[in-house]
This record gives structure tokens, sequence and C-alpha cells, in this order.
């Protein structure tokens, strides 16, 4: 019993010293947390101003066809380089000038119906952006198409006014190596990357001055 009695009055002085440091603590002056500072950019995407094209060569004739852009917005940290957001194409619009071409393509190539979205999300961008005029970077992120993430870099081509943007990308997407289906025929052979260009609009938020 006094073994028992003495354990009880260490843990209760124990408690009682926890508590008398937990009130001498938030009785001093409490100081705010550093707040970062304000140097990122938003950057909209118009869907209706803006376009996504590719062409894919053949043994016989390049193809040339379009997709939809769904949504899209970036946030650029100016000061650090890092970047958020995404960008989605709508995988279920894709088209050229061939009705039975392209059911092949959503059918056989594109699985759209399973992967209805195409999406680029960026963490990064290299090179300096400027604030006004023309700017030429490197946006590397993740690219996500048929099911599957590949790390990728975009090299983007931007024009910057105090509220809007403009923007072009010209790339190549190695679809046959990402997994998708090889659709060359005994006839017909397709190369194994496709050539993708973008033309992008929108407007710009600064960030508000502290």
């Amino acid at each position: 019993m006094r073994v028992l009695r003495k354990q009880f009055r260490s843990v209760f002085y124990l408690s009682g010293a926890a508590l008398a440091a937990v009130l001498v603590l938030s009785a001093l002056p409490q100081h705010a947390a550093p707040q970062s500072s304000q140097t990122g950019q938003v950057f909209e995407i118009d869907p209706t101003q803006s376009k996504v094209h590719w062409t894919l060569g053949t043994t016989l004739h390049a193809v040339h066809g379009t997709f939809v852009l769904k949504k899209g917005a970036l946030q650029i940290d100016t000061s650090t380089g890092k970047a958020a957001g995404e960008i989605v194409v709508d995988a279920t619009s894709g088209k050229s000038d061939n009705d039975s071409r392209d059911k092949k393509m959503h059918k056989d190539v594109l699985e759209s119906t399973r992967f209805t979205d195409i999406i680029f999300r960026p963490d990064r961008v290299e090179g300096k952006l400027a604030p006004q005029g023309d700017s030429a970077v490197q946006v590397h992120g993740v690219f996500s198409l048929h099911g599957r993430d590949h790390e990728f870099t975009v090299p983007v081509q931007a024009t910057l006014t105090a509220d809007h943007w403009a923007g072009t990308a010209k790339f190549s997407i190695p679809f046959i190596e990402w997994g998708m289906k090889n659709p060359s025929t005994w006839i017909l052979k397709v190369e194994h990357a496709v050539s993708v260009e973008l033309e992008l609009e929108g407007t710009v938020q600064n960030p508000t001055p502290q």
C-alpha cells in the first residue's frame, strides 16, 4: 500500500507540474506565425479561346485533328518556380476528318469511354516568367493519359499583359511507348508519337499587395 501511495503522489505531482507549465506558457505573449510573401500568380484558361491540335504521321499522309479543352488554371510562385493546378482536355472530343478513323481511335487507342480526361498537372516552372511581355519557359509536371501518369516537361511561349495572357506549346506524346495500342495495319503504318500544339488564352490574377 505504501508503494501504491508513493506512485499515486508521484503521478499527482507530475500532473500538477505539467498543468502549471501549460498555464505559464498560455500566459506568455503569443507571436503570429510568419506569413509567406504573396508572389504567386494565377493563370486562368478560357476554354472558348483555347485550342488543342494534334498531328499523327503515317506512311501515306499526316492525319490532323483536334480536342476540346474542358478547363484549366495554373498557380505559379514566381519567386520559387513552384507550380500547381491542372489543364483538362476532353478525351471523348478527339476527332479528325474521318468518322470511321475516329471511331477506331476512341475504341481501340484512347478507350475514351473509360478514360474520359487527359490531364496535365504542373509542379514547377523552369526559366524566368516576365511580368509583362514575352517569355519562354519549361513547365514540368505529370501528364495523365489512358489511366497512367507520366513525368513530362512542356516548352511554353507566353505573352503577358496586366490581366491577360496567351501561350503556345508544341510537344510530342509517345503514346505507344506509354502503353497505348498501335493502330498500324499491314498497309498503313503510323508513327509512334503524336505531335500536339496548344493555343491557350485566359486571364491573370496577380497577388494582392500586403
